[in-house]
């Protein structure tokens, strides 16, 4: 059983098992690769169906911006030490000075791709033009299936994102003019359209829509709807980001299913939510266009708003809009329309034969345990693990690369079998859990 790959010049023994075998090469399972490199005694190797590493290459726009720190890369919180961190990065490129005195607000999310790209482009445990076409399991063991070949591994692990998330109204429209923010980059430029509506109101339809602003001269109506209650701008405090911590992680696995459920809403700002610099671009690119240059742009920016329905309408769209603030029902028309409506989990096409013996809850999203695994009924030494599949049963950093590092880490453990890393929960300055160590008396007053 054996499979040859280009990349690294890689080769796999014959009858040789693998420890782990990584399903997809993105930034989460690149920050496992990152970190096993420096683990000895375990055999892992990530398989990539791209030629390449390349990050959301459809979503680089011009001066788009990360949104968590630069330090929050793919090994530096568990293991500073790491030679594949940022900083190594810089400094192998000779620019770390120079990206010092550049004094970056936000890393440029270019500069961050090409970083995870370097990465990605040394490791020995790294494979491309690698695509996994099935999976099957055969007595103790995960059977991966290539073009030209196949390996065996006692554990495996998702790693190949979530999916652009297309509303039903949508689908009969999708193409060259009705598509998903992740095809921005590469559709904008070539969209020759004089009304256009963006749906979606967090940072990809904020990018979306100064992306717009800036580069289309023939521009004369926008449109720009959102569900939330206003263009809100993510909420980036000390306290607030206490939710991209590991202490906040294991008070979260703590909550019953409705309980996850409202925590998750009552954070959604701490990641959903827009950059202040893209807020003031956008509004500051809007007050030089009406007072200013003097053109008429009929821009229309609306929240509290959904879209229940889309027509087809001569050359462009009609759009059914209901206005949740006082409740009316609005039509829109718009020549194009741009999706920034978010990505969702679902399982690669090569687990369809392992589907019905893995667990789903009640909204058909895979379950998984605290250590990050799918639920399902095979031996349980033989796992699946899951990355960035977390969202709603680990709470909401986990979509985000804020906690990359950490649950890579919290999966070797596992592998391990021992605490390789160290990830006691450090002192956290907001007391999420209940003490439970005083006794309640007769009478309890609460003043609000």
């Amino acid at each position: 059983m054996t499979a040859m790959f280009a990349n690294n010049d890689h080769t796999r023994q014959p009858n040789e098992t693998l420890d782990l075998a990584g399903i997809g090469v993105g930034p989460s399972n690149l920050s496992l690769a990152a970190l096993l490199d420096s683990v000895g005694g375990l055999k892992a190797h990530f398989y990539e169906r791209r030629a390449n590493f390349d990050w959301h290459p459809g979503m680089m726009l011009p001066d788009v911006e990360l949104q968590s720190s630069y330090l929050k890369d793919l090994v530096t919180p568990v293991m500073p030490t790491n030679p594949w961190s940022f900083v190594s990065y810089l400094v192998a490129h000779k620019r770390l000075y120079a990206f010092l005195n550049a004094h970056y607000d936000a890393v440029p999310r270019r500069e961050f791709a090409q970083y995870l790209a370097w990465v990605a482009g040394q490791l020995d445990n790294v494979s491309f033009d690698a695509a996994v076409r099935e999976v099957k399991h055969d007595k103790d063991r995960f059977v991966v299936q290539f073009d030209n070949g196949s390996v065996a591994a006692k554990n495996i692990v998702l790693g190949t994102g979530t999916s652009p998330f297309v509303p039903s109204w949508a689908t009969p429209f999708l193409g060259e003019r009705c598509f998903h923010n992740s095809e921005a980059k590469f559709r904008l430029p070539e969209l020759n359209a004089e009304r256009i509506a963006v749906i979606g109101g967090g940072q990809s339809g904020g990018e979306v829509v100064e992306s717009l602003l800036n580069s289309k001269a023939n521009l004369k109506q926008l449109n720009w709807f959102s569900r939330r209650h206003n263009f809100e701008p993510i909420n980036d405090t000390a306290f607030s980001n206490q939710v991209f911590s590991p202490e906040y992680v294991y008070a979260y696995l703590n909550l019953n299913n409705d309980q996850k459920l409202e925590a998750l809403k009552a954070s959604i700002l701490t990641s959903d939510g827009l950059s202040l610099s893209t807020i003031n671009a956008i509004y500051r690119r809007l007050y030089s266009l009406r007072y200013l240059e003097g053109r008429s742009i009929e821009a229309k920016l609306s929240p509290n708003r959904d879209v229940i329905q889309v027509e087809a309408d001569k050359d462009g769209y009609r759009l059914i809009v209901r206005n949740r603030f006082d409740g009316g029902v609005e039509v829109a028309h718009a020549d194009a329309i741009v999706l920034a409506t978010g990505y969702q989990f679902k399982l690669p096409e090569a687990l369809s034969g392992l589907q019905d013996r893995i667990q789903f809850d009640r909204h058909g999203r895979p379950a998984l345990n605290d250590e990050y695994c799918l639920n399902w009924n095979g031996p349980k030494q033989n796992r699946i693990f899951a990355q960035n599949a977390g969202r709603y049963s680990h709470g909401i950093a986990d979509s985000q690369l804020s906690l990359m590092a950490w649950r890579s880490a919290h999966i070797i453990n596992t592998l391990t079998g021992h605490e390789h890393f160290d990830l006691e929960p450090h002192d956290s300055q907001v007391n999420w859990l209940s003490s439970g160590h005083e006794t309640l008396g007769q009478s309890i007053a609460v003043d609000y």
